[in-house]
Formats: structure tokens, C-alpha cells, sequence
């Protein structure tokens, strides 16, 4: 399954994605540590690198500078060898990614996670929303082809360890391609 458009890394690029709350921090984290890949937190390095346009009240997050992003990640991209974790996935270039993960959560589960972070009313209904109608699936299945688009359910500590298994499997198994 691996993408066509590797070039000559020598390992691959993961994209973990999927609606605040999924497990997409936790994932990548624990795969990391299992492949010794590179987990880059998008939201982290928008904060540490102010790659952002200021601050949304409205949805009590930052406003990140796409273009400043892809200019900041573009070299450790191309070297390979890294997992991305952020909420969205449709502004990186699709010759990035061998693999785009999309990690999804029962909506009682999510709404959960999300009251306990202490999301506002607004924020965490809209981010319910957005797992109810797939919003992360199918702009992954618009942004990349889809036979590297993996849903994986992340609703409790077994779905984690599954898929950290079925993830790691995949990276020792990963060929560039020719």
C-alpha cells in the first residue's frame, strides 16, 4: 500500500488524522515510539513556530498559516520518515503522505472526550458534527488517492492497540517504491 509519489525516502510519511478527540496524539505517539518514526504535532509546531495568523475567539484556536506550515515541514517531508498529527489534511501535498490514517470515534465517546478537555458548547457540537457526517474521511478520500485512505475505529484502549499493531505491521512492511 505504499504511495507512488515516495521519491527516494527510505521510510515512509503517515498522515494520522481525524476530528479533535480521536486519538490521533495518543496513536502517533505510541507509533512512533514502536517504529521510531518522527511525530510531528502540527498544533504544537504552529504554537512553537508561530505559524499562525492569530488567534480565533470564535473557535478558541489558532489560526494557522498553511503556507508557512508547508514551507516549515517541506525538507523533513521529502528526508521521510514521519507521522503528522493534525485535525485537517487537505492543504498538504498529496506526494507527502504513503499512508493517510483517519481515526474515528463513536459520537458518545467523542462528546465525552471532548466535555472533559472542557470544549465549549459551540466547539464541541461542532466538532461532533464534523464525526457524524465523516467531514475528515471524505476530505482525505477527496485529498489523497483513495488505496492509502485507512479509517480506523478509535473508540477505546483495544481499538488503540489494534491499531498500533496493524500500523506497525504496515511501517516494517513499507517498500519505497521503485
Amino acid at each position: 500500500m505504499a504511495g507512488e509519489n515516495n521519491n527516494s525516502r527510505k521510510r515512509p510519511n503517515i498522515l494520522m488524522t481525524g476530528t479533535p478527540g480521536t486519538g490521533k496524539t495518543t496513536t502517533s505517539s505510541a507509533l512512533a515510539e514502536s517504529t521510531q518514526l518522527r511525530h510531528i504535532n502540527i498544533g504544537d509546531l504552529v504554537k512553537e513556530k508561530n505559524l499562525h495568523d492569530g488567534w480565533d475567539d470564535d473557535l478558541d484556536c489558532y489560526v494557522i498559516n498553511e503556507d508557512l506550515v508547508c514551507d516549515e515541514l517541506e525538507d523533513l517531508m521529502e528526508e521521510g520518515g514521519n507521522i503528522v498529527d493534525y485535525h485537517g489534511c487537505d492543504f498538504f501535498p498529496e506526494r507527502w503522505f504513503d499512508l493517510v490514517v483517519v481515526l474515528q470515534t463513536d459520537n458518545s465517546v467523542l462528546y465525552d472526550r471532548l466535555r472533559n478537555r472542557g470544549y465549549s458548547d459551540k466547539k464541541l457540537s461542532n466538532n461532533v458534527e464534523c464525526e457524524i457526517f465523516q467531514v475528515l474521511l471524505e476530505e482525505a478520500k477527496e485529498s489523497y488517492s483513495e488505496n492509502i485512505v485507512m479509517p480506523l475505529k478509535s473508540d477505546n484502549i483495544e481499538d488503540i492497540t489494534r491499531n498500533l499493531s496493524a500500523l506497525t505491521d504496515w511501517v516494517r512492511n513499507w517498500q519505497p517504491s521503485s
